[in-house]
Formats: C-alpha cells, sequence, structure tokens
C-alpha cells in the first residue's frame, strides 16, 4: 500500500489547477469585476447569483449557503471524492506525476464500490463496445441501424456508440480481465447475477454512452436491435448507481455545456438519436433526459449552465412528439415552468416527425427550423386548451375564457401578463374587458400562499350542488323574472312568447320549464287551472320547486301596467339572445381572416348587419309609447 502523498506535489497540483476552470465544468461564470468571477451555487437551489471565484487566490465562496474553499475542496463536495481521490484525479488532468512517501501514514484502502474503480470500468467497457460496433460481425445490425438513421462512422464516433454482443458474457469476461471484480461491475450496472452466475447487463443492443459534464462515463442507453431479446423494452438504461443517477444527468451534456453556455439556449429534446441528428444539424445546445421525464434536478444542472438568473434571459426550448403523449409531456413541463427564469419555448414538427426523422427526410436546415420556429410554451398550451372549446357558441367562449386566464399566473414577467390577456381575447373572439374582468376575479379568489383546505373524511363523498342553485345568481335575473311574467299573467304574455324559444332561456331549470309551458295551451284571459295543470306536468323537483317560486314572487317592476311590464320583460329576453347572436358572429369574423377566407368574412358580415338591425327595431320597440323601458 502506498503512503500518503508528498506535500510538495499535492502544492504543485493546487498551484497548476485553475479553480475557474474546474468550477465551469459544472457551473457557468460570469466576470464579476475585481478579479472575481460569479455564478449561480451548485450546492443550494439560488435564483440570483452569489457563489463567487476568485482564481487569483485558488478559492470560492458562496454568500448564499456559506460553502467555501479551495479547488480540492469544491470537487471533493461536488463529486462527493476523498481528499486523495480528488488530487489524484486533477493530477491525472494536469500531467503531473505523484509520488507517495513510503513508510508514513498510509493512504485510504481503496473500496472496490468507490468511484474511481466504477468510472475506470465504465470507460472500459465504453470502448469494447465501440470496437464491437466498429468491426466486429456481430454489430452488423448496429452499424446498419446507424446507417439508415442517417449517421456515418465518424458520427458514431463523436458519440461513442456501441454494440454489445449477443453472447451474453463478453464484456464481463473482458472486464475481468482487466482486473475488475464481479462486485464492481454488478454495483456499477454492467452486468447481473443469474442462475448460472454473471452475465452482462447489455446483450445484442445498440449503445449510447451516457456522460456526465466532465466527460466521464457514467452509465448506457441500449436500443433493442433483435426480435428474440428477452427483454422487450425498446430502449433499457443503467439502473440508478453509486456514479449513476438519472434524475441529474442529461444525455448529450458533454458535448453540449459550452454551446449551452455561451449561446444562453439549450434544447431539450426526447431522446438519443435526437440529440445526435441536432448536433450533426448545427443545433449543438441539444441534450435529452435517459428515460425519464425532464425533472427539477435536471432544470438545476441547466439553470447553472445558463446562469439563469432574474438578470439573465435565455432560452429553454422542448421539442416533443405532435401526438397526445407529446401534448400531455408539454403541459406537464408547463406546470414545472417555473424552474426557470429563462423563457421557455417549445418547437413542435407539424407533421409529428422528431429531429431525428425530420433530418433524413427534409435534411440539416428542416432541424434548424424546427428551433428556429419554436413558440412560447404558454402559447403552446393555450393552443391545447382552446381546442376542448366550441368557440362558436357564447358559453363554451365564457368557460374557455376562464380556464386560459389561469395561464397569466404562470407568467413570470408581469408586465408582459396584459398582453396575454389581449392575445386570449383575440383567440377566442372575447372583448378585451371581459378577459381583464375574469382575470381579476380569478386572482382574487385564489388561494392566498400557505393556506390549506379543509380536511375532507377519507370516503366522504363530493356534494353535488343542485342545477337550481345557482338560478339566483345575477346573469339568470333575466330569465327569473321571464319566467314571472309569463306564469303569473299567461294570457298577456301568450302573443309575445309565439317568438320565444330555447335558446332565449340558457339556465337548464329555466329552458327545461319553458318546454313545458310551449305545450300548453295558451288561456285568452285569467285562468285559475293553467298553473296547476303545468305545475303536474313537470316531474323534475328542482324545476317544480323554481315553478312555485316564479308563481309568487313579485316582479322587479312595480310602476306601470301590468301589459306593458310583461312586454318589457320579454322583449328584454329577446334582446338578450339577439345579442348573444351577434357577438357569436362578431367572434367569429375576428377568427376569420378577411383575405384568405373573403367569401365567408362577407357572409357572416352580411349576417351581423341584418342581426344588428333586427336588435334595433327591437330595442326601439321596448322604448315606444305602448311598451315603457
Amino acid at each position: 500500500m502506498a503512503g500518503r502523498i508528498k506535500d510538495e506535489d499535492i502544492q504543485l497540483v493546487r498551484e497548476r489547477t485553475r479553480i475557474d476552470e474546474v468550477v465551469e465544468q459544472y457551473v457557468t461564470l460570469k466576470n464579476a469585476g475585481g478579479g472575481s468571477r460569479k455564478g449561480l451555487c451548485p450546492f443550494h437551489d439560488e435564483k440570483s447569483p452569489s457563489f463567487n471565484v476568485r482564481p487569483s487566490v485558488g478559492s470560492y465562496h458562496c454568500f448564499g449557503c456559506g460553502a467555501g474553499g479551495d479547488v480540492f475542496k469544491f470537487v471533493m463536495e461536488i463529486e462527493g471524492l476523498s481528499f486523495v481521490e480528488t488530487v489524484e484525479r486533477l493530477a491525472a488532468k494536469g500531467g503531473i506525476t505523484l509520488r507517495y512517501e513510503e513508510g508514513g501514514t498510509p493512504g485510504p484502502r481503496r473500496d472496490p464500490h468507490q468511484r474511481p474503480r466504477l468510472l475506470a470500468a465504465h470507460r472500459e467497457a465504453a470502448e469494447f463496445y465501440a470496437a464491437a460496433l466498429r468491426s466486429s460481425p456481430d454489430g452488423q445490425t448496429g452499424r446498419q441501424f446507424v446507417k439508415d438513421r442517417g449517421f456515418d462512422q465518424a458520427a458514431a464516433e463523436r458519440f461513442g456508440m456501441g454494440f454489445a454482443p449477443r453472447g451474453g458474457e463478453a464484456l464481463v469476461s473482458h472486464l475481468r480481465g482487466k482486473g475488475f471484480t464481479e462486485e464492481e461491475l454488478v454495483v456499477g450496472g454492467l452486468a447481473s447475477r443469474g442462475s448460472r452466475g454473471l452475465y452482462d447487463r447489455f446483450r445484442g443492443r445498440l449503445l449510447w454512452p451516457i456522460r456526465e459534464m466532465t466527460g466521464e462515463v457514467i452509465g448506457f442507453g441500449a436500443r433493442r436491435m433483435f426480435d428474440d431479446d428477452r427483454v422487450e423494452a425498446k430502449y433499457l438504461n443503467t439502473s440508478e448507481t453509486p456514479i449513476y443517477k438519472k434524475s441529474q444527468v442529461l444525455y448529450g451534456l458533454d458535448l453540449a455545456r459550452r454551446s449551452i453556455s455561451s449561446s444562453g439556449q439549450a434544447v431539450i429534446v426526447e431522446g438519443y438519436t435526437d440529440v445526435m441528428a441536432c448536433h450533426e444539424a448545427g443545433v449543438t445546445t441539444a441534450v435529452a433526459t435517459c428515460g425519464t421525464a425532464f425533472g427539477e434536478d435536471h432544470a438545476r444542472v441547466m439553470r447553472r449552465l445558463m446562469l439563469d438568473d432574474q438578470a439573465f434571459h435565455g432560452e429553454v426550448i422542448f421539442t416533443f412528439d405532435g401526438d397526445e403523449a407529446g401534448q400531455r409531456a408539454a403541459l406537464k413541463t408547463f406546470n414545472g415552468d417555473q424552474q426557470f427564469v429563462a423563457q421557455t419555448y417549445v418547437a413542435v414538427e407539424p407533421r409529428g416527425m422528431d429531429p431525428c426523422d425530420l433530418r433524413l427526410a427534409d435534411g440539416d436546415a428542416a432541424v434548424r427550423e424546427l428551433v428556429a420556429s419554436r413558440i412560447p410554451l404558454y402559447r403552446f398550451v393555450l393552443d391545447n386548451m382552446l381546442s376542448k372549446y366550441d368557440l362558436d357558441r357564447g358559453d363554451q367562449r365564457v368557460d374557455a375564457v376562464r380556464e386560459a386566464v389561469s395561464l397569466a399566473s404562470a407568467i413570470r414577467d408581469k408586465s408582459k401578463v396584459d398582453a396575454l390577456l389581449r392575445e386570449i381575447a383575440g383567440r377566442v373572439g372575447a372583448d378585451i374587458e371581459q378577459v381583464r374582468s375574469e382575470h381579476r376575479r380569478r386572482a382574487a379568489s385564489a388561494p392566498k400562499a400557505g393556506a390549506r383546505p379543509a380536511p375532507v373524511a377519507e370516503g366522504t363523498p363530493a356534494a353535488i350542488p343542485s342545477p337550481a342553485v345557482n338560478f339566483g345568481l345575477p346573469q339568470f335575473a333575466d330569465e327569473r323574472e321571464a319566467l314571472k311574467a309569463i306564469v303569473q299573467h299567461p294570457h298577456l304574455a301568450a302573443k309575445l312568447a309565439e317568438d320565444l324559444d330555447d335558446n332565449d332561456f340558457t339556465h337548464p331549470i329555466s329552458r327545461l320549464l319553458w318546454q313545458h309551458i310551449e305545450k300548453m295551451p295558451w288561456p285568452t284571459g285569467p285562468d285559475t287551472n293553467w298553473l296547476p295543470q303545468l305545475a303536474d306536468s313537470v316531474a323534475d323537483e328542482d324545476a317544480k320547486r323554481i315553478l312555485s317560486i316564479a308563481a309568487v314572487e313579485p316582479m322587479r317592476a312595480r310602476e306601470g301596467n301590468t301589459p306593458a311590464v310583461v312586454s318589457s320583460v320579454v322583449i328584454r329576453l329577446q334582446l338578450l339572445t339577439l345579442g348573444r347572436s351577434i357577438a357569436d358572429v362578431k367572434s367569429k369574423l375576428q377568427r376569420t381572416n378577411p383575405i384568405e377566407q373573403a367569401e365567408v368574412y362577407n357572409r357572416m358580415f352580411g349576417e351581423l348587419i341584418a342581426l344588428e338591425q333586427q336588435f334595433r327595431q327591437l330595442r326601439d320597440r321596448s322604448l315606444g309609447g305602448d311598451v315603457p323601458s
């Protein structure tokens, strides 16, 4: 066992290692003046950079969490290495040969489960797999796949692609020959134990090495190649190991990190070949998750690289398939959008192609164009929200506005909220003041921070309100008045009621009652039997209760003769219906291109003119001498 590293060699490693160059493998640093550099702390989550590095003295300090020290302390903390392992790693990178004191305090005994041994085993495995892809007969299937996906040998080598022989023990035998133990291979996820002993974790699959930012191989992603593969999963990834945490790893980050840092842009794709296609097409900021959804830990890594703070506005662009699963992924991403201060975008190919398929079909330029055609993530979510509603219906537009304004609370830059509200109004075909009002109402009713909902006992059924409960709301006041006028004075409402239909009643209770009323014979004078007969025809209990209230509750208009009041109430109901129809047509016009859809636009414009004329005539009638206002 070698003794401790000589002090002068430790000092030499410290002198020859620039702390800012080491830190920049994990954190993007910007000049902060006075010889200091600043970035987001890798040891705690923060939105404003408080992590300072001073290369001239070889130290770092975070004013947020208090972490600090020299280059050795930094690597030990961020990689989980011992002091000796840290010095050895930095010495190897700097080409420094270390000397050990004989007879001194012995150095730490190497644990076979420790990081350096696992990393060394993965380096050997990556080289073994790459050689198998290049030249082995077994790897021909993999080579053909690479070619079919539009990549040449240079691309395969750039990304370190490999092939796992089908036999099942080739890698185990190779690594044993290199001095690695069975325990190291199993703990590192390179091999598994079966009834007949150790066997290769990946067999007969095309492989991509997964590297951390420093370039060290820490795992593999493996694609199924053969129908007789006993593992049916299309992709098989390294399981969690002491050196591989999938929630913190992004494929391609070792190649993309400098471009991400310098450009302030990151493109998140869904697969290994998509990363390759983007990089080959010139989009060198592309990375992908490894068999898991993009999560908080991934976001922290990206934010540190992009220096994503309140004073810096980069771009995070997600690409999703255009299918339903891709839309769900986008919505889930939107819910986590607060992880970024950078502007978040989405790029979806209209035909549903991923970047690799797009490059095959249309070439490199199409991939670059896909990324360039990005749209804000909130707009993509808005499109999906509005697609659920029939915007030709007034009630559906109201519901669409109510759901869409919820997006405003997710916009980080509050100065842009009104622009979003205007966009919602234009897309829905609603009045901007209506949208603003709904946004204010929603904001006022939002639960206060820290508020908790009242606990509900397990198994307690949710209360389902009666349809009659909300009939007392202000928006149904005119329908209530019309019902009272009709059931209290049916002989006076008879002639006016000829022009009414189901569309004049928007609440389900009033509409149901009207459907029963119009089946009744209209009396020519006061008739005490008319109302009881109407009540007998109504089976719904809520409707019966509303009918009994309408029959006795005084009308709001107390002055003026009764025929004039009845006429005014019924005409008011008709005016509201015409108003809704006019709003519907205006909404359609607002969403119709007058140049590209000239015929449709002109037809609707004519319809609008006719409706407005009818509205004016009916309004004039209500204001005439024979009908009081």
